[in-house]
């Protein structure tokens, strides 16, 4: 029979991989990921608005603008499950402007906000998954 070196320790590696010490690394990762959406959508939304009285709306395609601050205080991130997280918008109108409606066009922010995050995202996993593997 074959002996191989470092057996043990891979069996150690895989142990953790599946252990509470993985699923509490991701789990910060992937909240930090719906997080990072939730900021870069108040960068959108905020980015060459003007509140009150100058106020001019955003044209179709673009992010709304500002005016109320309503859209950006109802943008958050949270924690729905050890390994899931989600970044919403609980505005009254948020799906109207993301989407469209029958009067008004789509004046997408969530969109691009979780495209511009989407890369790192995945450098962010593999970098979690890199780091309990090292400890053990």
């Amino acid at each position: 029979m074959a002996k191989f070196k470092g057996v043990n320790r891979h069996r150690k590696h895989l142990k953790q991989m599946r252990g509470r010490e993985l699923v509490n690394e991701l789990g910060k990762r992937v909240f930090i990921a719906a997080d990072q959406v939730r900021a870069e959508a108040h960068v959108l939304i905020a980015r060459g608005s003007v509140q009150g009285a100058g106020h001019v709306p955003s044209k179709p395609g673009e992010p709304p603008n500002l005016d109320t601050g309503l859209l950006t205080s109802k943008t958050t991130a949270r924690r729905t499950a050890p390994l899931k997280a989600v970044a919403e918008s609980a505005a009254p109108y948020s799906v109207v402007l993301e989407y469209g409606g029958s009067k008004v066009e789509e004046r997408p922010f969530m969109r691009p906000a979780a495209n511009k995050v989407r890369a790192q995202y995945t450098v962010n996993i593999r970098a979690g998954v890199n780091r309990v593997n090292r400890k053990g």
